[in-house]
C-alpha cells in the first residue's frame, strides 16, 4: 500500500464481514467456473465502446458540413468518452480488466490518449485516496470539490453554495477541462492532493502523462485543422464533446456517494480511528441504482454496483449483479444496511436534494431521511 506523510486514518479490527462476503463470493466463481477477470464479455464490450469512439470521431471529420450532423458526432464522441470512463479504462486502472498486469496497463492508457486523463494520477486519487477513505474529508480527494461545490456536511458552507444544486451541471460540464490542466500542475509543481504526496512517477510515467496530452490534442485539434477546420470549429466541437463527456461522467460518480443515505465519516479526533471495519465503512458510504436497468448496467460498467465495487474492485464489472446478492445477504446476517436506488431518477433526485440541503448554512439545516 502507498504511504503518505498524512495522519493515516485506521479502521477498526474486522468482525468476520469481509472474510465471509470474501468467502462466499470466491465460492461462486468457482461453483460457477469462471475467473474474476480476463472476460470474453469484456473484451466484447470493450471493442463495442472503442468502435464507437471511432465512429463517432470518423462521423465529425468527414461528415457532410451538416452543423446536426457535426454536433451529433460531438454528443456521440463524448458518450464515447463517457463509455471509456466508466468501464474500458476504469476496470483496467484497477487491475480488474485482466490478471496480467501489462493489459491492464496498456488498457488503462485508453484514459491518456483517448479521453486526455491521467491514468497514473487517477490511480493515486481514486484507487488509493477514493477507495481506501471513502467519503472522509481531507483524505477522499473526490468529494473535495476544491470548494466550488459542497458535498460533505464537514466541509465550510460559502455563500454561493446555495445555488449549487441549481448550477452543478454548468460545473460538471467544464470539469474536464479542469482536469486537463490540473493534471500538468499536480506531477510538475503541487505535487500532492491535501496532505498525501502523490509518489514521484519514474521516467516513462511522466513522459506518457505529458506526452499523452500533446498526442490527445493531436488527435482530436492537430487532425481537425489539417482537415481544413477553422480554430473556432474546433474549440466550439472539443466544448461539446467535453461538456457532454463532464456532464455524464460526473453525475453518474455523485449518485454513488454524494446522497443520503451515505453516510460521510468523520475519524475519532483523539486517535483518527474509525468505529467500523473497513469493508462495513465501504457499504455505509456507498449508494447502489437502477440494478434491474439493463442500459445502465452495460454502458455504466457497473458504476450503479458502486458498494460491490468498492468491496472488489479487481474484479471485472460484468459479475457485479451476481455479487450483489450475495453482498445483500451477508449484509443481512451481519446487520449492516445494503443502500440500493430502485431507478436512476431517484437517485437523480436523491443526490439533488443532497446538494441542495449542503447549499443551505449549516445553522437551518435540517435532513429528513429519505425512502429508498
Amino acid at each position: 500500500m502507498i504511504q503518505t506523510q498524512a495522519a493515516r486514518v485506521t479502521f477498526a479490527k474486522n468482525i468476520g464481514f469481509r472474510k465471509e462476503l470474501n468467502k462466499r463470493v470466491d465460492a461462486y466463481f468457482k461453483s460457477e467456473n469462471l475467473t474474476p477477470r480476463d472476460n470474453a464479455a469484456m473484451y466484447f464490450k470493450s471493442a463495442i465502446i472503442l468502435g464507437w469512439v471511432f465512429f463517432s470521431w470518423i462521423l465529425i471529420l468527414f461528415s457532410p458540413p451538416v452543423m446536426w450532423m457535426k454536433i451529433l458526432g460531438c454528443i456521440m464522441l463524448g458518450m464515447g468518452f463517457a463509455g471509456v470512463g466508466f468501464s474500458v479504462g476504469h476496470d483496467a486502472n484497477h487491475g480488474g480488466y485482466s490478471k496480467k498486469k501489462w493489459v491492464n496497463n496498456t488498457i488503462g492508457l485508453t484514459y491518456d490518449f483517448v479521453i486526455g486523463l491521467s491514468s497514473y494520477l487517477w490511480k493515486f486519487r481514486h484507487n488509493y485516496l477514493h477507495h481506501t477513505y471513502t467519503n472522509i474529508l481531507g483524505h477522499d480527494v473526490e468529494i473535495d470539490g476544491d470548494g466550488l461545490v459542497r458535498m460533505s456536511p464537514g466541509r465550510e458552507h460559502k455563500s454561493y453554495h446555495r445555488f449549487q444544486h441549481l448550477l452543478i451541471n454548468f460545473i460538471y460540464a467544464i470539469i474536464p477541462f479542469y482536469w486537463s490542466f490540473a493534471d500538468v500542475n499536480l506531477i510538475l509543481f503541487k505535487r500532492k492532493y491535501h496532505e498525501h504526496n502523490i509518489p514521484k512517477p519514474n521516467t516513462l510515467e511522466l513522459l506518457t502523462l505529458i506526452g499523452a496530452k500533446f498526442v490527445w490534442l493531436g488527435l482530436y485539434a492537430g487532425i481537425p485543422f489539417a482537415l481544413g477546420y477553422s480554430p473556432i470549429e474546433i474549440i466550439i466541437g472539443l466544448c461539446i464533446v467535453n461538456m457532454v463527456y463532464g456532464v455524464l461522467i460526473c453525475n453518474v460518480f455523485m449518485l454513488a456517494h454524494v446522497l443520503e443515505p451515505a453516510e460521510f465519516i468523520e475519524p475519532n479526533l483523539a486517535d483518527n480511528t474509525v468505529d467500523d471495519e473497513w469493508a462495513i465503512a465501504q457499504v455505509k458510504t456507498t449508494v447502489d441504482f437502477a440494478p434491474e436497468n439493463k442500459f445502465l448496467n452495460w454502458y455504466l460498467g457497473g458504476l450503479n454496483y458502486q458498494t460491490v465495487h468498492h468491496l472488489f474492485p479487481q474484479i471485472c464489472h460484468i459479475h457485479y449483479p451476481k455479487i450483489a446478492p450475495i453482498l445483500a445477504q451477508v449484509c443481512k446476517e451481519y446487520n449492516v444496511q445494503y443502500n440500493v436506488y430502485p431507478t436512476f431518477t431517484k437517485a437523480i433526485a436523491a443526490n439533488y436534494r443532497w446538494l441542495k440541503i449542503m447549499g443551505n448554512p449549516p445553522e437551518i439545516n435540517t435532513v429528513t431521511p429519505q425512502v429508498l
